[in-house]
């Protein structure tokens, strides 16, 4: 990941000045969450067939337009899951469910918006969201530490049933040799892949003909969660439970 040069951060506050910096207003959390867009597409890499981008935001702005916003400990929660919904919309990879810590920094000029993005696995120095730095709000994803998951899965004649992986990965298809059997013919005979990877569980197409979608996007390899809708080929894979334990 190339990082971002002076003048292409001194660009970036140039042509996006926050209106607090023009008008006195107070900072707005769409204002934080396209400064996260813009990092993630700024750090995006290429490995293992496989485009990546950062999962892990440090957001830094002076103390006084951290005390001013509202709710602040759910804007980092809110913040977080427009991460991971802006990486799924594109079929970006994630190392791990987005975290972000909202930092005080008396450096920063009012209106300014700091952010640091990287890469869970990277080795930049101490994470402020473990350093218990004073005027910080962190958002910690849940750890998925095992495979289990409940699924309610209803193939193309209506029929609804229940399925509960187990603790390896779960093939998904209409081949006989699949952890979960589709009677859906527009299924191909090894669609998808359902695995524990990175603390996150992860939906991986296998190259289906028809393809496989997450709440009406497609996909090629993104983390689900509680709540998430599952398309293969004519079915719907409803996702109801997570075992986080």
């Amino acid at each position: 990941m190339r990082p971002m040069s002076a003048v292409e951060r001194f660009l970036e506050r140039l042509l996006e000045r926050p209106s607090a910096r023009l008008f006195g207003t107070r900072i707005q959390p769409v204002q934080i969450r396209r400064r996260i867009e813009r990092a993630m597409e700024h750090g995006r890499v290429a490995s293992a067939g496989r485009v990546r981008v950062p999962d892990r935001f440090t957001i830094r702005i002076r103390p006084g337009d951290l005390a001013a916003l509202d709710h602040a400990d759910d804007l980092a929660v809110d913040l977080a899951s427009h991460a991971l919904d802006w990486a799924r919309r594109r079929s970006l990879g994630l190392d791990a469910r987005p975290r972000v810590a909202l930092v005080g920094d008396v450096t920063l000029r009012p209106g300014d918006i700091d952010v640091e993005a990287r890469f869970s696995g990277a080795s930049n120095g101490p994470d402020p969201a473990d350093e218990g730095i004073t005027s910080t709000r962190v958002f910690r994803a849940p750890i998925v530490r095992s495979q289990r998951a409940t699924l309610e899965v209803v193939e193309p004649g209506g029929r609804a049933r229940t399925f509960v992986t187990g603790s390896g990965p779960v093939s998904i298809g209409r081949g006989n040799d699949n952890s979960l059997v589709l009677a859906d013919q527009a299924a191909s005979r090894h669609h998808a892949r359902l695995q524990a990877r990175g603390g996150m569980l992860i939906l991986t197409d296998l190259g289906s003909t028809n393809g496989t979608r997450v709440n009406g996007q497609p996909i090629d390899d993104v983390a689900i969660g509680e709540g998430d809708i599952i398309e293969v080929g004519g079915s719907v894979i409803s996702v109801i439970a997570i075992d986080e334990d």
